[in-house]
Order: C-alpha cells, then structure tokens, then sequence
C-alpha cells in the first residue's frame, strides 16, 4: 500500500526551531517524529511512502540518504512553489505514478489510529475518500465534521464559535482516498482538501465518508503541543519503552546510556534522560525530556520542558514550559517560561528573562 506524507510546511509556530529543521524531523521522545509516523504506516502495511515537500527539501534527502526507512521505500515530490494540501497530494501521485487506493496523512500527526481498520471501513463503504476524526473537547480551533450514523459525511464546519459546535468530532488528518479523488484537482494549483475538495464532494450521496476513532491524537505544530506530545510519549502514549534502549531506572523515569544523576538531584517522573545527558548536584527536573549530551547545571529547574541533543542549561537556570535547541547553551540564571522556544545553537547571556520569547540568536543580559 502506498501512502503520500505531506511535510512541506514551514512550521512557524515552532520558529526558531524550524529555521534550521523541518517541524517533522524535529525529535518526539528522542526519536525524529517522521520516523515514528513512518514506523506506524509501516506496521499497517504501508510499504512505498511518499514525501510531499516544499521548505528545507534538502534535509530530508539528507536524513535519509538511501530514499529508505527499514523497509520502506521512500519518494520525494519536492514543490517549486506551496500547492496547499490538496494541491501536494496530487502533485505527490503524479510523481509517484500512484494509480491505485492510497493512504495521505499530515506530517504534524501523532496517533495510534489503527489505520488497518480505516482502510476496511473504507473499503467497505465504497466511496471515494474516508477522514480519521478524532474527539476534542474544544472544537473552535478546529474543522468539525458531522456525520450520519453510517459515517456519511454532511458537512463541514470551520472552527466554530465556542458552544455552537454541531459536533465535536474533527478532521484529524488523515484520509484513505481513491485515485479518482485526483481527477477533482486542479494541475499544479494551490488547493486544500480541507477547504476546497472535500466540501465540493458533498454535493452527490455516497462519495465521503469519516471513521470516528478514540485512539491518541495530538498535533504537534505548537511549542505547548509539542511539549506535550513529547511527555505523552514518554508516560506511554505509544508504548514503552518510549526511545531505543531506554530503561526505567524508577517509576516513569526512563533513562538511556551513560546516563549521569549526582547525588542530591530530583528527577520526577515523567522524564527521558537521553544518551550522555548529565543531571547535577541540586538540580531539579520533572515532566521533561533531555535529548543525547545535555546538561542540567548545578541547582538548575527543568520543568514541563524539552531540551534537545546537546543543550546545556548552566547553574540556576530556570526553564519552564519552554523548548530549547540543540546546541543551545543558557548562561547562569537565566530563567525561560511560559512556552519560549530557543533556536539550536543560541546562547543566552547569563541573568537574562526570557517569557514566552523566541531566540534564534544570543541574547544580550538584561543586568
């Protein structure tokens, strides 16, 4: 079965992040999150994978130098210009040749939708396109899809006034469709599938469907969601152990090798300690995840945060609800919250303030 993974966007809610790495090979858990939505596709029997792309192409031919991912064979359909959704898809199955039923799924999604059951309730409904909806308990932000008992799509409701909503049930991005789906977009023109093509099907019984799902579900295009994503995952949502090689050295805390606690150190769970991370004397870190190579300085607070491989937060730092990049180092006392993103590689002067800020750059100290 093939499968078209639509990860061309910028992600400029993840911004510094993203200047330097595409939102979907930013690490979940330690683990690039392509990868753990490439390893779900192909435990559903996804076995030619698609890769729609338009922003840091290069990044991903990179990464994945073969044009493999264990058994997967992988295609890239890299975009001159943004096609949208719609637009990606069909440009995705032209390059690909794809000419039969085919699975599309957003490159921002975790989930463990059992995809295999999607695909037969597609099949057995006959029609041309079928959504994975998810449950949300606010669907203002969202597009909600309400449906008759048989699945049935009726309508499509864009991010409704809070308390007006005709459902809580919403597009979660995912779509088993036909090929003939292809025949309803444009050549080479911007076009959602959300806003456009599926809305346009509607007009005829019997062509879109939706399967309603309770599995996990989050997107991870926001600092807070990504946050959150990461604990997720490391609580289970995915099953354990939540990286390669880790193992709980208490309960909820998961450790991977050459891990370093000092003496006098709080690490409260849930937390992933990555590969040569180093935790010092005093220092406190609960809900969070370390990527391989960092450091959590002598009486340091990591809280509700993410720091990736090789991030260095020096004595009496105080980071909390925050992501911090790669390579990134934050001087002494420097204090991060309420969801700041620090850029790879930045350093942030020594007593600086930083809520909710966005650093792609070192920092001047506010003393």
């Amino acid at each position: 079965m093939k499968a078209i993974v639509l990860v061309g966007g910028e992600g400029t809610r993840l911004r510094p992040l993203t200047y330097t790495t595409p939102k979907s090979l930013l690490p979940i858990a330690n683990v690039p999150f392509l990868e753990r939505q490439l390893t779900w596709l192909a435990r559903h029997g996804v076995d030619d994978v698609v890769l729609s792309l338009g922003y840091l192409p290069d990044a991903f031919n990179a990464y994945f130098p073969d044009a493999r991912f264990g058994d997967l064979t992988l295609r890239y359909a890299v975009e001159d210009e943004p096609l949208g959704t719609a637009g990606g898809i069909r440009y995705a199955a032209e390059v690909a040749g794809i000419d039969e039923r085919f699975v599309v799924c957003n490159g921002d999604v975790l989930t463990t939708l059992d995809l295999s059951e999607m695909v037969r309730f597609h099949d057995g409904h006959g029609g041309e396109a079928t959504i994975h909806l998810c449950r949300v308990d606010d669907p203002s932000a969202f597009g909600v899809v309400p449906t008759r008992a048989d699945g049935e799509v009726i309508a499509f409701v864009e991010k409704p006034p809070p308390g007006r909503a005709p459902s809580h049930w919403i597009n979660a991005g995912t779509y088993v469709v036909e090929p003939s789906l292809l025949d309803r977009i444009p050549s080479r023109l911007t076009v959602s599938i959300e806003r456009e093509t599926f809305p346009r099907m509607l007009d005829r019984p019997g062509r879109l469907y939706a399967l309603q799902s309770e599995a996990y579900w989050i997107d991870i295009g926001t600092p807070a969601k990504y946050v959150e994503a990461n604990a997720d995952v490391v609580r289970g949502a995915l099953g354990t152990p939540p990286a390669p090689g880790a193992v709980e050295s208490a309960a909820g805390v998961w450790v991977q090798e050459d891990v370093s606690i000092s003496s006098g150190a709080r690490v409260e769970p849930p937390v992933l300690l990555g590969a040569g991370s180093k935790v010092a004397a005093g220092a406190r870190v609960a809900n969070a995840v370390l990527g391989p190579g960092c450091v959590v300085g002598r009486s340091g607070h990591l809280l509700r945060s993410v720091i990736l491989d090789g991030a260095r937060l020096d004595a009496d730092t105080q980071v909390v609800d925050a992501v911090i990049g790669s390579q990134a180092e934050l001087e002494h006392g420097v204090a991060a919250s309420d969801h700041t993103v620090i850029g790879a590689a930045a350093t942030v002067a020594a007593g600086s303030r930083l809520p909710g800020a966005r650093v792609p750059v070192r920092v001047p100290s506010s003393q």
